[in-house]
């Protein structure tokens, strides 16, 4: 017999401020129809003044236990993927753990930027497999908006906060059944880390910094790099790309979802986009598209879900689940 990740609940969390293209317009010297055109984004959720990383990490939590029907106390581990962490140290998680009342079990933060989830999906995943976890939360939960040049219009009109959850929880099966978690695969090019970046940090003795990017770059390597993530996943589990039933994105940009579902030869149907809603969340970003698509009731039981991401590192990575 073998373990195998299921998720069983998945929740989310956005800030209740809304910041839309034309407010931001006042200040920036932007326009809703330039943003709209060059990335299918027309609104962006805020973070107010002492909501921070832990507080939308926590919510998201809350929501994925409540729909996996388990209590925090059975949790076994806690990670939670962000760029954005409430304080250099301390990690994150274990403020949620504390926020949710576990005296028991261990609790870690994961630093991939955008593909933060897809990071810490997998790491939880590998746990289960070795049979140390049964219970796993996992959140991608970000306050992008305190890292960004708000002057800076071609960085400030891309990100919003917010948070999504997974609950992770170990099945057993045969060797070879193709259930929950079939795969992940992770992927990093520190050669290509000046592409996308902020420019401060602790480590440079200089405060945080602010988001830098060169965009034409990005997207050049993300839409190569996510076509080639997916194929990969797809050929290690003997399945063809038309297995695929629902393809869930980090929800950068639309043009960039839109140029790898083409390359997929996928129906846009069949692509969760949330992108024009809650702009590029990083980490944030795949499970919120994935709590949408799961309460609305689009993803059911038996299909097979593929989720990837591509962030700053460069980083990249896809997790392939049989739902």
């Amino acid at each position: 017999m073998a373990f195998r990740s299921r998720i069983t609940g998945t929740g989310s969390h956005l800030p209740e401020k809304i910041l839309s293209n034309a407010e931001l317009a006042k200040t920036v010297d932007t326009t809703d129809e330039w943003i709209v055109e060059r990335t299918g984004i027309r609104q962006r959720h805020i973070a107010r003044e002492g909501e921070t990383t832990a507080i939308l990490a926590y919510q998201a939590g809350e929501k994925a236990l409540e729909a996996a029907g388990i209590e925090a106390s059975e949790l076994d581990l806690v990670i939670v993927a962000t760029t954005t962490p409430d304080n250099t140290f301390p990690s994150t998680a274990t403020k949620v753990q504390a926020m949710l009342g576990m005296d028991s079990g261990a609790a870690f933060d994961v630093q991939a930027v955008c593909s933060g989830f897809i990071y810490a999906l997998s790491i939880a995943d590998n746990f289960v497999r070795a049979g140390q976890a049964k219970n796993i939360l996992v959140i991608g939960a970000e306050v992008f908006s305190r890292i960004l040049d708000w002057e800076d219009r071609t960085t400030c009109v891309l990100f919003g906060d917010g948070a999504g959850a997974v609950v992770l929880q170990a099945e057993e099966c045969e060797e070879g059944d193709k259930i929950g978690i079939l795969s992940t695969h992770l992927h990093s090019d520190g050669k290509l880390r000046d592409l996308l970046y902020t420019d401060g940090g602790p480590g440079t003795n200089s405060t945080v910094g602010h988001v830098r990017m060169l965009g034409r770059e990005v997207f050049r390597h993300a839409v190569t790099n996510l076509a080639s993530v997916v194929v990969e996943a797809l050929e290690a589990n003997n399945l063809e790309k038309s297995d695929i039933d629902w393809l869930v994105p980090h929800q950068a940009n639309k043009r960039i979802l839109d140029s790898t579902a083409k390359k997929l030869g996928m129906n846009p149907d069949q692509v969760v986009i949330t992108v024009d809603r809650h702009a590029n969340t990083s980490a944030a970003s795949v499970p919120l598209a994935l709590d949408t698509a799961v309460r609305d009731g689009r993803i059911q039981k038996g299909q097979l879900v593929l989720m990837e991401a591509m962030g700053g590192g460069l980083t990249w990575g896809a997790a392939l689940v049989r739902w």
